[in-house]
């Protein structure tokens, strides 16, 4: 039987572990230039011994930005700066991926250039929030995306592949998942176009699979993972039939031979009922690849995820931020620091690089 602390490999690339580190949106980026912080550099260093670090979820273009402070990678700057990061986790033997994400109606007038209106699949604002300069404001009404904006937004997602490339990361990740742009094409809660890109199941997947296609011009196919959230409720999103649309979604992308799929299993605090967990399991049987479950995972469920071949890696949130140094603390079963939430999104040092490590207190004791 494996075991989660066991490496694993993806193609060419081996990871020490099958413990990885979800995206973690922490908001702490230059807000004029979107821009990695410099405490960054450290934040991602400390936290290498994961098997695979994908990173907080950066937007392709300023169109694709959602929340202040958050990452970029549409300019060179961006790029040298996402460099630093990705040297300081090679040098630890750390592996990372980035994520490449645009928000589509998950934004406000505040944060798009010249205060326009953020773009998706078509003109429905959702019923949720967003984190602004003037703290959480309701998300403003998107104006649905015209073709040409779609081939646009493709070539973003294109050239943010091309610049994580040159900024040394070991991969990409496609966020299709929690409701943002790709989600809203393909649900038809929210997709309600009567051209190509709306209306069938092949219509609406096309922008997930065009983006997917342009991707692997820049990357090898075993270098692009993709994120899901086919149950996922999350930012006001629903479909009628779920297992349809994705399961669709998941047979383009098996011809594809990417990587790995990523799947949201489940929200933190959230109950999941047995028609979605019965969804998860159709698709994660439907997928040839590599696969990494999330989703409120402890420590006894992901081993018994890879111990049941549920599941080749587990991909853990929460408990990364306040445990730089995760794998070893489940693997000596040892207590967890506690998390500060007032800190997990935005400001300063405090509860962003300063969580002690295990080899702490054991330094602490010998004084």
């Amino acid at each position: 039987m494996t075991s989660l602390f066991e490496n694993c490999s993806l193609g060419n690339l081996d990871f020490k572990n099958r413990i990885f580190m979800a995206p973690l949106t922490r908001s702490r980026a230059d807000d004029e230039t979107d821009k990695p912080a410099d405490m960054a550099v450290k934040y991602y260093k400390q936290r290498a011994s994961a098997g695979l670090i994908i990173s907080e979820a950066t937007q392709v273009s300023e169109r694709g930005k959602g929340y202040i402070k958050t990452p970029g990678i549409y300019t060179e700057e961006q790029a040298e700066k996402w460099k630093e990061i990705t040297d300081a986790v090679h040098e630890e033997g750390g592996k990372i991926f980035l994520q490449l994400w645009h928000v589509g109606r998950i934004s406000h007038t505040s944060i798009q250039p010249d205060g326009k209106n953020p773009v998706s699949a078509s003109a429905i604002q959702a019923d949720t929030k967003t984190f602004t300069q003037e703290g959480y404001q309701q998300v403003s009404m998107p104006e649905a995306l015209s073709v040409d904006g779609i081939k646009q937004t493709i070539a973003d997602f294109k050239k943010g592949a091309e610049l994580a490339k040159k900024a040394g990361f070991d991969g990409v990740e496609i966020h299709g998942a929690n409701g943002y742009l790709i989600d809203q094409f393909l649900r038809d809660g929210t997709n309600k176009r009567e051209d190509q890109y709306g209306g069938s199941i092949e219509n609406r997947a096309r922008f997930i699979l065009e983006i997917a296609d342009a991707v692997k011009e820049i990357w090898p196919a075993n270098r692009i993972g993709v994120r899901l959230s086919p149950t996922g409720s999350f930012n006001d999103m629903s479909d009628s039939n779920p297992l349809e649309i994705f399961s669709y979604v998941v047979e383009e992308l098996n011809k594809r031979s990417l990587g790995y799929m990523h799947i949201v299993e489940r929200f933190p605090g959230m109950d999941v009922g047995n028609d979605d967990l019965n969804i998860i399991n159709a698709l994660i049987k439907k997928w040839d690849g590599f696969y990494i479950a999330n989703g409120d995972y402890d420590v006894m469920k992901a081993k018994d995820a890879i111990k049941s071949g549920h599941a080749d890696a587990v991909a853990f949130g929460r408990p990364f931020i306040s445990n730089p140094d995760l794998p070893e603390r489940l693997e000596k079963g040892a207590e967890f620091n506690e998390p500060d939430e007032d800190t997990f999104y935005g400001g300063g040092a405090e509860g962003y690089i300063d969580y002690p490590f295990l080899s702490d207190n054991k330094k602490t004791k010998a004084a």
